[in-house]
């Protein structure tokens, strides 16, 4: 087995297991396997990097589940809440993304 598919498996036996760290959220109508993980957004924070200071959570997960557009200024519905996508990146089918509120809505 190589790398990336040893990275794979680990996301789902390990880091995505709803036994360990994640949760099953619904994200634009589709429940999916997610972590919220707000100590690594305050760390980012304090990193100051541009569009994190002003998240309110750090939302993780498999980069198939999400909608294939993240970028800033998205509208994002979880679990019936409106939020905005400040920032989102991708890393070995891992997908980051930092919501704040929409204090508008």
């Amino acid at each position: 087995m190589g790398f990336k598919e040893q990275v794979q498996k680990d996301l789902d036996a390990v880091f995505l297991n709803t036994d360990e760290f994640a949760e099953i959220h619904r994200v634009e109508g589709a429940e999916i396997t997610v972590v919220m993980d707000n100590d690594q957004l305050n760390k980012l924070k304090k990193g100051q990097i541009l569009g994190l200071v002003e998240a309110d959570m750090l939302l993780m997960g498999k980069a198939a589940d999400f909608p294939s557009n993240m970028e800033p200024g998205r509208l994002l519905n979880v679990d019936g809440r409106e939020l905005i996508v400040v920032n989102s990146g991708k890393d070995m089918g891992l997908m980051e993304v930092a919501l704040k509120q929409n204090r508008n809505g």
